[in-house]
């Protein structure tokens, strides 16, 4: 699943292409969305911000209307010039949206929804939300009033994928972040301080936040994806198990992870 990110940096890429336009074109080529008249509800409107909380992603129009995406698993953002060929074939398009010079386009995306800005202050959904994992300011106060009010024996690492909790930390960035942090990602929430649970944020949004300004193919990976082989902190061979009740596959060091 991508994650905050992915969707950060798709967001940085979309900006300069659509922010203070009007897209010259709209198009929904998936079938869901044939009934929904986005076009014509959109045309002659500009593209006001493009902004991200999480793994959502939101384009505000004039006149209060966002069009909010989630890609879930299987979903992509593209950025092309245009003539350029897609990532990804025409078929799988959801949204088009086109200016004199690119092409916005998003792939597979299984949540893409036209709200009224008012709809999405109030939706029980995004309201939810943790506090945004590559905010300016990160709401430390605000995450941890949410890591607290959960269940205290769920593991730190299942904790750190609940987006209620925090918004944007996916599966790779929950192990690389407990494994800077020197804290198993297997260690019940109660017996992580408040102090241990800001180091592993604080240990991950550097990362994170650089990934965002220049793309995922900058991430380096300490233990995520390298199960066997040795930790290249203490040399100890690195684990996977599945956890959580998606029984999502987690990387540590169980001899410097404690």
């Amino acid at each position: 699943m991508p994650e905050g990110d992915t969707i950060r940096y798709a967001a940085n890429r979309m900006r300069p292409v659509l922010e203070g336009r009007v897209p010259e074109e709209i198009a929904t080529p998936q079938p869901r969305h044939a009934m929904d008249r986005w076009p014509e509800r959109l045309a002659g409107r500009a593209v006001r911000s493009v902004d991200t909380h999480g793994k959502h992603l939101f384009l505000r129009f004039d006149n209060d209307l966002v069009l909010h995406s989630h890609l879930r698993t299987s979903g992509i953002w593209g950025v092309y010039e245009r003539g350029r060929r897609w990532g990804r074939a025409a078929r799988r398009a959801w949204l088009v949206l086109r200016t004199p010079t690119h092409e916005v386009v998003e792939f597979d995306g299984p949540v893409l929804e036209l709200l009224t800005e008012s709809r999405t202050r109030f939706d029980r959904r995004l309201a939810a939300l943790g506090p945004d994992v590559l905010a300016d300011e990160f709401d430390q106060a605000r995450f941890l009033r949410r890591l607290r009010r959960d269940d205290p024996t769920r593991p730190i690492g299942v904790a750190l994928l609940d987006q209620r909790t925090i918004a944007g930390i996916g599966n790779l960035w929950k192990a690389e972040a407990c494994w800077e942090a020197r804290v198993s990602p297997w260690r019940a929430t109660a017996d992580v301080s408040d102090e241990e649970a800001l180091a592993v944020i604080a240990a991950v949004r550097p990362a994170m936040l650089a990934s965002a300004s220049r793309g995922h193919t900058e991430r380096e990976v300490r233990v995520y994806g390298r199960a066997g082989r040795a930790c290249p902190r203490c040399g100890a061979r690195i684990r996977a198990r599945g956890q959580g009740d998606d029984n999502r596959r987690t990387f540590w060091c169980a001899e410097c992870q404690v």
